[in-house]
């Protein structure tokens, strides 16, 4: 499939040998608790992706970063969903350097040891409960001498057995009440524990479980302090986290369904309008994610990125299922009944709907926003 393959060129390009190594893996090995993927991830140069060049990384822009996310999806979901998290944390902080000088020299210190030393970044920003506005976080701080005393967690939290670095969000004590602020935490610190959380076999190599943090003692100079605002609204560390995020999410289930659409071409089984419309959904949907990148790339920012961000990934949900639904029908129930990756792939694909916020969630903030409004999230 020609636009899967050009973002096959494009991890190859970054990632030599990766796409190759994938494919020979069973699916079944690649998606299972405690599978190989994320130490392919590691072993092949991927935590430096998003690094710039100037730290020692592959300096890719937002384009080219969904389609390595999307080829590395087609082959492993959980590598995908895993790694997202990574990739749109080095992207948010290395923005944040380079764009508001907020970073401390400590912190750009540790930075810079991403890419040569192959870290993982996990991330532990606000929590995804039910009800609960996303941009709040769970974790609290404590003053204490020479930085902050932190408690609470994250769940589901995912590369939580492989990261070699923690970033959290955190409450921590401001002159009127308490401020949001990001903290860097190295994942062998004192305090930090990862307990079983993730049940399904789906996405079960993403290593999406619980970390808590317990009393973990984080120093002055390793926390970033956002700008005062009302709980509900996003200062610029979480616009650009929030839209990087969005988007690369997407850019995993969008290579999702290119595995099932790429087997349903290549039998050529159905109705040529059949394999065609389901190439268009997942054609559209690749054109949603791609045109967010885009216009991410050419700093689009603030309310305007987070909601383009948000219109793509609602309008790629649906594509996407449609896509998937009608190439596991196009490749029939017998070859659904002998090969249980058909089925894996189809479910694999909807997962997209549970990541915060919900569509049903973000409809009345965003019809406030298109109609001149703040764009507020919960």
């Amino acid at each position: 499939m020609r636009s899967l393959d050009e973002a096959r060129d494009v991890c190859e390009r970054y990632h030599p040998g990766m796409c190759a190594a994938l494919a020979d893996i069973p699916l079944r090995e690649r998606e299972e608790a405690g599978g190989p993927v994320i130490g392919m991830f590691r072993k092949f140069g991927g935590p430096g992706l998003l690094v710039p060049r100037e730290y020692g990384g592959a300096g890719a822009d937002a384009l080219n970063a969904v389609r390595v996310m999307r080829a590395v999806s087609s082959y492993s979901p959980s590598l995908g969903a895993a790694v997202n998290m990574h990739h749109y944390t080095v992207a948010t902080l290395f923005a944040l350097a380079r764009t508001t000088g907020r970073l401390t020299s400590a912190q750009i210190k540790l930075l810079a040891k991403i890419a040569p030393d192959n870290l993982i970044v996990a991330s532990g920003w606000a929590e995804g409960k039910p009800g609960a506005n996303i941009v709040v976080p769970a974790a609290t701080a404590r003053v204490t001498d020479g930085g902050y005393l932190i408690n609470g967690g994250k769940k589901p939290c995912s590369l939580s057995r492989s990261m070699d670095l923690l970033t959290a969000s955190a409450a921590v004590p401001a002159t009127d009440g308490f401020a949001l602020a990001l903290l860097l935490i190295p994942a062998d610190s004192p305090g930090i524990s990862v307990h079983k959380f993730w049940l399904s076999n789906l996405l079960a190599g993403a290593e999406s479980d619980e970390v808590r943090l317990t009393d973990v003692f984080v120093p002055s100079d390793m926390v970033i302090h956002t700008e005062p605002d009302v709980p509900d609204r996003l200062d610029d560390l979480q616009t650009v986290g929030f839209a990087w995020f969005e988007m690369m999410a997407t850019s995993v289930y969008v290579g999702t369904a290119s595995a099932l659409v790429e087997q349903a071409l290549a039998h050529g089984r159905g109705s040529v309008t059949d394999r065609a419309e389901a190439a268009i959904q997942l054609e559209s949907a690749v054109s949603l994610v791609e045109g967010s990148a885009r216009a991410i790339g050419d700093w689009l920012t603030g309310d305007a990125a987070v909601s383009a961000v948000l219109v793509a990934r609602y309008a790629a949900q649906q594509a996407l299922t449609a896509a998937a639904n009608m190439a596991a029908e196009l490749l029939g129930g017998i070859a659904f009944m002998r090969s249980p990756d058909i089925g894996y792939l189809l479910a694999a694909v909807r997962p997209l709907a549970y990541h915060p916020p919900s569509r049903t969630a973000m409809a009345q903030a965003l019809v406030d926003y298109f109609t001149g409004q703040p764009l507020r999230l919960s």
